[in-house]
């Protein structure tokens, strides 16, 4: 029965969204605690003298704030999410509480350093910065191995990696996707590129280098590799200056702050984004065949 209304529900947001022009978020992109247990080169989370962790009474508002706004989507962020308590609330508590207020279906995004076998969401992303050296180069050392081996004994049906490329990591794509496409544990591989926020300004791609990767990230596809982006949706990351429909995802940070979009419009990046959902989204409003079928594949 979910499965009928969530398919029921999609196509009349497309026509609110796009005919009406109602800026509706499908998706609620929902930070739950910046607790972590590492201290990624792009991230500035673990230099945080205090670190937040929201209440589950809190996280309940916002999701119900999120339903009330038309997502019907919800993926769970950190920090590292999996480390989420709150009294006898473990992440899983947040799961079946996005379920009970009626999101069609939920997400985790992990670093995989954690046993995380016994989560109950309905997607699972594994960040994943290349292959060896290259993760760790990112994450720390050793911290690739534990990827392996949590991915390995995790056993979800439906868990992919997220590889964010940067100049720390691009040279490491080939393997990647080879990693990707022969480990039996790995649903699929999600392409981005890193976003120049302060503090990583210098880890951004050269944009030759940014528009290389792409076109090769688009043979691989075509190759049959298993790569969530859609070829439409990538081929707008390398014009940047097209139209952004961002808003299809609203973001509730740590702080509890409500944003309509990633909040990069805020300062500035939307030029410089290397969130490949942007391209994925403009692909979707303009009916892409390719973008759709990825998208239904993605949340069905």
């Amino acid at each position: 029965m979910k499965s009928i209304t969530s398919f029921l529900y999609l196509p009349l947001w497309f026509f609110k969204a796009r005919v009406l022009g109602r800026k509706i978020p499908l998706q609620t992109v929902l930070f739950v605690s910046d607790r972590c247990n590492l201290r990624c080169r792009h991230c500035s989370v673990y230099a945080k003298k205090d670190v937040t962790t929201k209440s589950y009474s809190q996280i309940r508002e916002e999701l119900l704030y999120s339903y009330r706004l038309g997502s019907r989507f919800v993926d769970f962020e950190g920090g590292e999410p999996t480390l989420w308590r709150d009294g006898e609330h473990n992440l899983n508590s947040l799961i079946r509480l996005a379920k009970e207020i009626g999101f069609f279906s939920t997400t985790v995004t992990t670093n995989a350093t954690m046993p995380f076998r016994n989560i109950e969401a309905d997607s699972i992303w594994v960040s994943m910065d290349g292959v060896g050296k290259y993760h760790d180069a990112v994450r720390g050392a050793g911290m690739f191995d534990r990827l392996v081996e949590n991915v390995r004994d995790c056993g979800h049906p439906a868990l992919s990696v997220n590889m964010v490329v940067s100049r720390l990591n691009y040279e490491s794509l080939d393997e990647a996707m080879e990693f990707v496409r022969n480990n039996p544990h790995i649903r699929q591989i999600s392409i981005n590129f890193l976003t120049p926020y302060p503090g990583s300004e210098d880890l951004m791609l050269d944009p030759d280098i940014r528009s290389s990767i792409i076109d090769k990230v688009i043979d691989y596809k075509k190759k049959g590799y298993p790569i969530m982006n859609s070829v439409s949706g990538l081929k707008m990351m390398k014009k940047m200056d097209f139209r952004k429909y961002c808003w299809v995802s609203n973001f509730i940070t740590v702080d509890g702050v409500r944003h309509p979009d990633c909040g990069g419009s805020e300062l500035g990046l939307c030029d410089r984004c290397g969130f490949c959902m942007s391209g994925e989204m403009y692909s979707v409003m303009h009916l892409k065949p390719d973008t759709l079928l990825a998208g239904l594949n993605l949340r069905m």
